[in-house]
Order: C-alpha cells, then structure tokens, then sequence
C-alpha cells in the first residue's frame, strides 16, 4: 500500500517520541544493526565488487526529497530521433551484499526500510546504504543501468540492463528540478524526464491504470502553540519521476514472464465492497463523485493541495492492500498483473530500501546477458513473497500507527468536542449489551476515526463528540448518542 509520509515541524513531541518507541518495540522493529553485521558492512564498503564496464561519461543526476543519502536511482534521457532512451542507474547492492553474509541475513529479517518523522530504521547499515553502495553526486559506485527506449507515443520499444561504473553528476530535489523545469533552465535530459513522464502518464490513462499522488502530511506549530494538518502536494516532477520506475518495473516485469523465472509485483482489481466504501467516504468529505465517473478518473479529479481531497487519497490506498508477490521459475503464477498499474510489473528500482528489489535485479541481468540466473536467486525466490509480505505487513502497521498518531496530536486538545461526520464503514452492528462500531470521516480537520453509539448506519450523516485523541497510542475515539 502507498504510504504517506509524515513531516512534524518544527520538532517531534515527546508524546511521539514515547509513542514511536513503544510502537518499535511492539512490532520488534529494530534500528540498530547487531555488531557483526557493521562489520560485514565496513568489508564490504572497503572490498566491492566491481564491474568492468565504465559509464561515468554518462551525465547522470538523481532526484530525491531533500537531504536523502539512501540514493537508488540516476537517470540520463536523450532523444533518438522521434523518441527517447532512458538511462537509469540503479544502486548495484549485489556487488556489496553476499549471499548468506551477516548484512544479507540481516537484509532478509528486515525486508525494507520504514519511515519515522525523525529517523528511518534501514534495510542496510548506513556504511552501505548511505555511503559506498549510494549513487550520491560525485561519487564513482557500481550500478545496474538500465537502457529503455520508448517511442514517440511513450511506449517501451527495446530493453537492456548491464552492470557498469556510474558517476552521478549532481543531487536535485523536487523542489529544484522542478524549478528548472518550469523557468526553462533545465538540461535537455531533465527535459526528457518531462516529456518521457507525460508520454507515460496517457500510456497509464490508456491502459486504464493509476497512479495515487499522495500528499505528504505535515503537522505544524501555530503561534499560540497549538498544532494543524497541513498536506504537501507532489510536484508534477515526482510523478514524473515516479513512472520511469514504474517503466523499468514494466520492463523488469516482461523480461522474466519471457524467461519464465523471478519474482513480480500483484495486486487483485478492487472488489465492490471497498469501491462503496470509498464512496462513502467521498461523501463524508463532501467531494462529488458522480455514479458514471470510474475510479481512475475519479482520482485524476483529486486535488492534493485541498485538505478533503488529501485525505480522499489516502483512503484510496485501501485498494492496494491486496498486494503481493508472486515467485515463479519454470511455470508462471496464476496472476501476473498488478490491478492499478493495469498491466503486470515487478519491484527494481530501490534494492537499497527493500529487499526483492536485489533479486529481481540479479535476475534480470541474467536474462539480458543470455546467462543461467544464480543459484542464490532461484533458492531464495520461494522464500521471497512470504518474507515480503511480512515485512510490508509490518511497515504498513508501523506508517499507518505515525499518521494515526500524528492525527491525534492535532485533535487532542479538542476532546469533548462535537463533529460532524460519515459512517463509512461497521465493524460491528452491536448485539445489545455492546454498542455498534464502525469507521467515521469528519471532514475538518480530514481524518478518519474509530465511532461507536447508537444510531450508527452505514452512510449515515451523525454529529459525534470526540472521546479520545492520544499521540502515544495512536487512537482517537468517537461516540454518537
């Protein structure tokens, strides 16, 4: 499931600060790393890997959020006649992580990296994820580069990927590329970021895909010391960004349904129930959604600036909570698509921030290069959904406790107060000694909450007063009646 990112200015509270740690601890989520292995880590940063191939004359940059170090991608995008070729440098984790080592052990318990407002607990040391095995500017480092070629209608047209030496020449944030862009200052590459992500985008609205522009959830300070939700909306530079990776996960996709052998990305279409609920909610929000409008232009109609419409996206992620994986090597699996991409695709773009990433990599260099896929791979891929679905159960419960606890802060001084809102959802219709429960919108601030009382219908509008709100557990509470 997207998740979305929490931002606390200008501080975090104690009170989130003691709700993360207990909420860590809980999960068994741990953010240091065990003492072997930093050490494997320190070998390995010292002792790569490396290719013999050389590529640094590619003129390659990264976009991230600012002050990221965890640096997965570089892109370079030139124009071969009425199309394009997109280079796209992935940080190559295998020529630093051995199979069985202790950091590759360790990468296998965690499964990804998780995100916090003040910290990220990482799938690999920060000697690594941070440093020697990180595309940052100016840096010479290891990578997987990848070579798509897309027409002039956006479709992808030939596929290659080989390992080689990289050097990205400079680390923009969002914020800056896009400024480029929009004060015509931009590289000619950048520039192909531009119009590679629009091609790609109607190649999206084509197949009937979609893609979510989650906004990032700020708490703010006011004046007087109480705090507010804010949302940061992304820039048309992120979606941008977003669908190169989401080419190369289509091209990684196809290259092993054709080999017969990896590991894909799942997710099953939406079923009826969620589809109503999320009506509901667009109800609750009082965000018109007409009955002949489908889903995916519905979202496209969404405004991530405006507070309602923020958090209407957010409850549209409830649909990709089918996600999975699917290993296959020899036969394929049963489902190979992935419901909002409408098409099927594989995760490969972040090996340092999640684990399959590494071996969807592996294995398609191997089928580029017209080699047997490593034996490591083949024996871990059985493995590899399970171990992926359970860290992603454990990230999703760890990102959906900080935006709960983040909500909760900003509507703890207003207990006792009254709301209106929307039942979207019952958990329990009540049986006499206990009241019914379900789900309720208010509309301001935006949030969604756990109800109880009586009458409590599904889709009906209620006023309810706030119970509970507290930062350190997370909960808020409404009653009705």
């Amino acid at each position: 499931m997207p998740i979305r990112p929490v931002r606390l200015t200008p501080t975090v509270p104690p009170a989130l600060v003691e709700g993360l740690t207990a909420l860590e601890a809980e999960l068994q989520i741990t953010a240091e790393f065990p003492a072997e292995v930093l050490a494997d880590a320190e070998r390995s940063a010292a002792d790569p890997s490396l290719p013999g191939t050389d590529l640094t004359d590619l003129e390659l940059v990264t976009i991230d959020p600012p002050g990221s170090r965890d640096l997965d991608q570089a892109l370079f995008v030139e124009r071969t006649g009425t199309g394009f070729r997109v280079h796209y440098a992935i940080a190559d984790v295998a020529a630093f992580v051995r199979p069985g080592s202790p950091v590759d052990r360790e990468a296998h318990r965690r499964g990804q990296t998780l995100y916090a407002p003040h910290r990220r607990i990482a799938l690999h040391p920060p000697v690594l994820s941070e440093g020697a095995a990180s595309l940052l500017a100016d840096q010479v480092a290891p990578a997987v580069v990848w070579q798509l070629d897309v027409d002039a209608a956006g479709a992808l047209t030939a596929t290659g990927c080989r390992r080689a030496l990289v050097r990205s020449r400079e680390q923009l944030d969002y914020a800056e590329a896009q400024r480029r862009l929009d004060e015509g200052t931009a590289s000619d590459s950048l520039t192909g970021l531009r119009e590679v992500g629009l091609l790609r985008e109607q190649q999206e609205r084509d197949r009937g895909g979609i893609s979510l522009p989650i906004p990032e959830q700020e708490v703010h300070v006011d004046d007087d010391g109480g705090w507010r939700l804010a949302y940061r909306s992304p820039l048309p530079v992120e979606g941008w960004n977003a669908q190169i990776s989401l080419l190369t996960g289509a091209a990684a996709a196809q290259l092993m349904l054709r080999g017969r052998v990896g590991v894909l990305r799942t997710l099953p279409p939406a079923d009826e129930h969620s589809l109503r609920r999320l009506r509901q909610t667009a109800r609750a929000l009082r965000i018109e959604w007409p009955e002949a409008l489908a889903y995916p232009e519905f979202v496209r109609s969404l405004d991530p600036d405006h507070g309602p419409h923020a958090a209407m996206l957010r409850a549209c992620t409830t649909l990709f909570r089918g996600a999975g994986y699917a290993a296959f090597d020899g036969g394929l699996p049963p489902v190979v698509e992935h419901a909002a991409i409408a098409g099927s695709y594989a995760h490969t773009t972040a090996p340092l921030r999640r684990l399959v990433d590494r071996y969807v990599l592996e294995t398609c260099l191997a089928l580029c290069g017209d080699r047997e896929v490593p034996a490591w791979v083949r024996e871990a891929l059985e493995a590899l959904p399970q171990e992926m679905t359970d860290s992603g159960r454990r990230a999703s419960a760890y990102e959906r406790r900080v935006v709960d606890m983040a909500e909760a802060l900003v509507l703890a001084p207003r207990v006792g107060q009254d709301f209106e809102g929307v039942v979207v959802d019952l958990d329990e219709r009540g049986d006499g000694d206990r009241p019914p429960r379900g789900r309720l919108v208010i509309r301001d601030p935006a949030v969604e909450a756990s109800v109880t009382g009586s009458p409590l219908e599904l889709g009906a509008e209620v006023v309810a007063r706030l119970e509970t709100a507290d930062p350190a557990q997370g909960r808020v509470s409404f009653v009705v009646g």
